[in-house]
């Protein structure tokens, strides 16, 4: 099946659902969130609703509240809108489906159903089937993380023979430290010019090498433009510099770790756009961590200085 848009590649931002104090989503900052994303970091793809945006903690009413927010204020500012529609009811990820497709989103998403899980490819592949046909003009994706949905299904294992079934799928956001079955998915694959997109922000410089074609993640929101620069030296071939790229982003993640509550806190201090805490069982970032966060950020000389908003720490805490 052909879609008309352009193949989804290079970085994509896993966004943020910004929330008020009190746990409701702020819906009045995305408009600046997008504007954000596009001029300062040179991000212009989005994957929302994810993990990074705690699309499993909101109601399905608040999910397309959200995804229909991002739609509407990214239209001719953002390339491309994946919406990720996975939830452990069928019924609930077509409905889903159905309403991305209603809105104009460019593509849709889905996890594994992890409470009553597939133990199969083929039951796995049944279940993505039917929320793909549900939103049958939309590219479909499969969001692959076995850490959180246990379904150990091996992607190189699913992917085999998946268009098939599966007539709209275009691609795969990996989200496994196991790069051997990455590999194996990008080397049995060639032909089909599937989007391999690497998840595992980390290790993202090893997932380019053995053939990635984009990556989503949410340290993206804040090191979009470092980011692009290790892309462009990669496709440069100028391996020494985007490993130099590679090693700063290590010595970052290891100092500041990027769950959700930590992106959340670090987000709002770099963007000045005020993340608000997450939804429990998260718990909100303290403020021994922001005020850690905010001198290792100067420290390491990784963002400049005037990258730290004024008075963004104190939205954040």
């Amino acid at each position: 099946m052909a879609f008309p848009k352009k193949k989804l590649q290079g970085l994509v931002a896993a966004t943020i659902t910004p929330m008020t104090e009190n746990g409701e989503i702020n819906f009045s900052v995305i408009g600046q969130y997008v504007d954000y994303l596009v001029k300062e970091q040179g991000v212009k793809n989005i994957f929302v609703n994810g993990t990074t945006g705690e699309g499993l903690s909101l109601s399905i009413s608040e999910r397309c509240q959200v995804a229909e927010e991002w739609v509407t204020k990214g239209k001719d500012k953002l390339d491309q809108v994946v919406i990720h529609v996975g939830a452990l009811s069928l019924k609930e990820s077509q409905e889903l489906a159905q309403h991305a497709a209603e809105i104009g989103a460019d593509g849709i998403a889905v996890i594994a159903p992890f409470f009553l899980k597939p133990w199969t490819k083929d039951i796995l592949i049944n279940f993505l089937k039917e929320v793909a046909a549900a939103a049958p003009a939309l590219p479909f994706y499969y969001y692959h993380i076995p850490a959180l949905t246990g379904v150990k299904i091996r992607a190189e294992e699913l992917l085999d023979g998946i268009q098939d079934k599966i007539p709209t799928f275009q691609g795969l956001k990996f989200s496994d430290t196991d790069l051997l079955d990455f590999g194996q998915c990008v080397d049995q694959n060639r032909q089909q010019q599937f989007a391999f997109l690497f998840g595992v922000d980390e290790q993202l410089l090893s997932a380019l090498v053995m053939g990635a074609t984009g990556a989503v993640g949410s340290t993206y929101n804040y090191l979009g433009k470092k980011t692009n620069q290790m892309l462009e030296a990669f496709e440069r071939k100028d391996l020494s510099l985007a490993l130099n790229y590679q090693s700063c982003f290590l010595i970052y993640f290891s100092c500041l770790g990027f769950g959700v509550s930590q992106t959340k806190a670090i987000m709002t201090l770099v963007s000045g756009i005020p993340m608000g805490p997450p939804r429990l069982p998260l718990q909100k970032a303290s403020r021994e961590f922001t005020d850690s966060a905010e001198a290792k950020l100067k420290s390491l000389d990784f963002l400049s200085f005037t990258d730290l908003k004024d008075g963004s720490l104190e939205a954040s805490s």
